[in-house]
């Protein structure tokens, strides 16, 4: 029987000042910075995070400023120097490791890219699942991960269970030509791909001689035809 997962939600008026900071600064969605000011008008600490932050909408600024009765400052004013991507990233990462696996968790599944990248590789099971349920991840993020070797199989099973994911033809390649992904799941999708690549996964020596067998099969029916 499938182990069922429960999604936690993000609670933004309970969440760590340093779990805020770090949606803050990988925001994907405009509304995310008025939505967390709207669930912290009592905690100006949360409500000065976001008047410092150069990317919150000019709107939002003035509705926090009104909160805070204090003046708008202008975002052109706001300076904050631009890291290196990877300064960024090791930053970003840093203050990730500082986070308790539940607020890990919710990052998971509201955090932008960045976010993403790092938390698909931590330690923690359930954390690096939760990646998988982001509704921001893209095609090409799932595609990374259906190819990489360092995923446990069970994220491997939770791609092929999203109808719209397995409508990509370059993930369902990257899933059969993956070592890692559950034999049984890869010989299923051998029969999806093209017969070029069946003649290249023929000749794989990294995936199972099962998933390999069938690739010669099929290739043997389709001369056949």
């Amino acid at each position: 029987m499938e182990e069922q997962r429960v999604l936690i939600g993000f609670d933004y008026s309970t969440a760590s000042l340093l779990a805020i900071e770090l949606l803050l600064e990988d925001a994907y969605d405009p509304s995310l910075y008025e939505e967390i000011a709207k669930a912290n008008v009592n905690r100006p600490e949360v409500l000065r995070l976001i008047l410092e932050c150069p990317d919150t909408p000019d709107s939002v600024r003035q509705m926090v400023s009104d909160m805070m009765k204090v003046p708008v400052v202008a975002k052109e004013k706001i300076v904050k120097p631009r890291k290196p991507p990877e300064v960024r990233e090791q930053t970003i990462f840093q203050k990730i490791q500082k986070l308790s696996v539940s607020e890990r968790i919710q990052l998971a599944i509201r955090g932008g890219k960045e976010i993403r990248s790092i938390l698909l590789r931590d330690s923690n099971k359930e954390v690096a699942l939760s990646v998988l349920d982001n509704p921001r991840i893209t095609e090409t993020e799932v595609e990374l991960i259906a190819k990489s070797r360092s995923v446990t199989d069970e994220a491997l099973r939770i791609i092929t269970r999203k109808r719209e994911w397995m409508k990509s033809y370059n993930i369902i390649l990257a899933l059969v030509n993956n070592p890692k992904t559950p034999i049984g799941i890869a010989i299923k999708l051998v029969p999806e791909l093209r017969t070029r690549d069946l003649q290249l996964l023929e000749k794989n020596r990294n995936v199972a001689e099962g998933v390999r067998s069938n690739a010669k099969k099929i290739l043997k029916a389709r001369k056949s035809l």
